[in-house]
């Protein structure tokens, strides 16, 4: 059973225990029901108390079962809680750590709730595309007031226990406590053993003095911040049918709510995404108890940009970091980089001053190996070219401990190779970080043929510690990220030479949702890094078309922010783009050197031809085994690439709108003379797919 039933004198203590969270999976249900069944019909028990064993209350419904027949089957969440509600003795609910989604539900189900101070509460369900399920949205607006209820059911953001329990006229928690939470629980209903009736959270009302006034702003307020996501605004429906509604009538308003939201594809994307972030952290050939390398001190070398970014992640963690460079200047102006950094952090009230200088005392710096040599993990964060790599790894492979990591901060470049340059390749790994490496959420880490499997394990703890999402790639030419986004670059650029305009491109593609469109990310990012890759393509590949945009942008010397002038044109101190004359003339030139009389580009044309182009690349990427899963691409795309988290990513979004209407545009795009025919030929695995009636995940 999932649950254990012991008597404490004349109270019988009833203990979740289906680790880690306590999830409300139906066994957990079945040994709630069970519990409560004995508790009745023994007469010598005065009172019930409901706990969770370990790290949690519970976290709410179990989602190993979400989808199967399991997590419908009697007694389902709302039956237990009646069961609650109809126990003839009181039921106190010892709230500590966690205390969630159906776990809160559960807890406003017993008549009583004792908590222990720092326990997290939340009703998290929004973030799944869902409201909550069981009663949620209307119990809490009873205890804790309409408004304060609203705002934790909208964000599904956790509110510390003592906080709630500071609300004047609250009535969630009967008594805060330090200590023990199950011993004052126990004390507390021998003190309300005998008392009746028993109080219910659905006999009390939901009040606010000016109702209408106050959900029309809700609705507005929602409806500005999360446009794409039907769940918020489905909340303060529920929320509004507390106040309005009998309860009961209310309960059936929300499950219908639940119910509809179940089956939204926003909701099915955002469940995806949530999957997919579990799954990443999953290596079939590395087992969960892979013993891992301690990592106790980071060296990185290049005070850059990126190593100063990947720098903060680490003195953010409170690992120590030693940066090395070849230059004081260049350290100078690095950390120089970085304190500014954290100080804006401190000006918007994110970071305490004291935080500020603690993490920056972490922080050494060196123009010498030698004191790098006892660091646990070294990462370099140099120049992108093999031959100033292959410098860096002989001089670490010297210097460096026995038993270090040494990781290549390389976002194209083959990591077997530069494993080769050392005479412990075990040892060598990528860890792709993203611009700007302290605050986007993607690591790529890059396995090369002979890395061990504890130098694995470590960088995906580490990653965790680090607070990133790091997913698994095998070695080839950009890894999973680049290589896609490389792809959906070429179309972006054909479709200039066909017609369009930078802005109709960009304007197309963020209307679609993605952050920002290809030609502002270039200018952002900076257009020589795209240009230095070209010219090793066409050495490399020479079959492959590019449009010759984007090299004739960078012959003009326009980079992009850096140089105040790319795809658009920059005002000194801001980053707005402005559409820009001269590239719009240059692009026309080029169009007429070529022959090409420009057509009108329809908006679903250009978002087909960008993502597609992602999802045909991906599917290579997935049958040559360089990602593990589907899922692990479209984390990398919604954590690393700014694609549309209501979507779901690339490879959710072809499955959304099914294969086979995928392969049908894409041999539509190959019948376009001035596109790139061969490129648009179905990808094996995603033909195979279509044709079977099958999906990526």
């Amino acid at each position: 059973m999932s649950a254990s039933y012991e008597l404490h004198g004349s109270v019988a203590v009833i203990t979740l225990n289906n680790p880690p969270v306590n999830g409300l999976g139906y066994e957990t249900r079945k040994g709630i029901t069970d519990g409560l069944n004995k508790a009745e019909d023994d007469a010598n028990v005065k009172a019930v108390v409901i706990t969770g064993a370990g790290k949690a209350f519970s976290g709410g419904a179990d989602i190993r079962e979400f989808g199967s027949p399991k997590a419908l089957q009697e007694p389902n969440l709302l039956s237990v809680i009646k069961t609650v509600e109809d126990c003839s003795k009181p039921v106190v609910a010892a709230i500590h750590s966690v205390c969630m989604g159906g776990g809160l539900e559960l807890a406003l189900g017993c008549h009583y709730r004792v908590a222990a101070s720092g326990t997290q509460v939340a009703l998290p369900e929004v973030k799944i595309g869902l409201v909550p399920g069981a009663g949620g949205t209307q119990r809490l607006p009873r205890v804790i007031g309409v408004e304060n209820a609203l705002n934790m059911i909208v964000s599904g953001d956790p509110v510390k226990s003592e906080l709630l329990a500071a609300i004047p006229g609250q009535t969630l928690f009967s008594k805060i406590v330090d200590g023990d939470v199950v011993a004052a629980a126990v004390a507390f209903a021998n003190e309300v053993a005998d008392q009746r009736p028993l109080p219910l959270v659905r006999k009390l009302k939901a009040e606010h003095p000016n109702p209408d006034g106050y959900f029309q702003f809700a609705r507005n307020t929602v409806k500005a911040v999360a446009k794409n996501f039907p769940a918020p605004a489905k909340c303060v429906d529920a929320v509004e049918a507390a106040l309005k509604k009998k309860f009961d009538d209310g309960m059936a308003f929300e499950r219908e709510q639940f119910v509809a939201l179940m089956m939204t594809p926003e909701c099915k994307a955002l469940r995806h995404a949530f999957f997919a972030e579990r799954a990443a952290s999953k290596i079939p050939d590395v087992p969960e108890d892979t013993p891992v390398r301690a990592i106790n001190k980071v060296a990185v070398i290049g005070a850059g940009t990126m190593g100063g970014g990947i720098s903060m992640n680490f003195l953010n963690a409170g690992i120590p970091v030693v940066m090395l460079e070849m230059k004081q200047e260049a350290l100078d102006r690095g950390i120089g980089v970085m304190r500014k950094n954290y100080e804006a952090q401190v000006k918007k009230g994110k970071l305490k001053q004291d935080k500020l200088e603690q993490r920056m005392g972490l922080l050494s710096s060196t123009l010498s190996y030698d004191e790098i040599k006892d660091a646990d993990l070294v990462i370099e964060a140099v120049f992108e070219d093999i031959g100033v790599k292959e410098q860096v790894f002989k001089t670490l492979d010297e210097v460096m401990k026995p038993g270090a990591i040494l990781a290549s901060n390389t976002s194209t470049l083959d990591v077997n190779k530069i494993a080769s340059f050392t005479r412990r390749p075990q040892d060598v790994i990528g860890m792709h970080f993203f611009s700007p490496a302290n605050v986007m959420k993607l690591l790529e880490v890059i396995r090369g043929e002979k890395t061990a499997k504890d130098v694995l394990a470590t960088v995906m703890q580490l990653a965790k510690k680090i607070k990133k999402t790091a997913v698994v790639s095998g070695v080839c030419d950009g890894f999973i990220g680049n290589r896609m986004i490389e792809q959906y670059s070429r179309q972006a650029g054909f479709l200039l030479e066909e017609g369009c305009t930078p802005e109709q491109v960009d304007r197309a593609i963020e209307k679609f949702g993605f952050a920002m469109g290809p030609f502002r990310m270039g200018d952002l990012a900076g257009n020589d890094v795209g240009w230095y890759i070209r010219k090793r393509r066409y050495i490399e590949k020479p079959n492959m078309r590019y449009s010759k945009t984007a090299d004739l942008l960078c012959e003009m010397g326009r980079f992009g922010q850096k140089t105040g002038a790319g795809w658009y044109d920059y005002k000194a101190g801001k980053r707005d783009a402005i559409a820009s004359p001269v590239v719009n003339e240059m692009i026309e030139k080029h169009r007429a050197e070529l022959g090409v009389s420009p057509r009108k580009i329809s908006d679903d044309e250009i978002v087909g031809r960008l993502v597609y182009a992602l999802v045909n690349e991906g599917a290579k990427i997935l049958e040559e085994g360089i990602a593990l899963r589907a899922s692990d691409i479209d984390m990398v795309y919604l954590t690393g690439y700014g694609f549309p988290l209501w979507r779901g990513g690339p490879m959710c979004y072809a499955d959304t709108m099914g294969l086979f209407n995928v392969v049908q545009s894409m041999r539509r795009f190959a019948r376009n003379p001035l596109d790139d025919a061969t490129f648009w030929q179905p990808a094996p695995l995603l033909a195979r797919l279509a044709e079977e009636g099958k999906t990526f995940s």
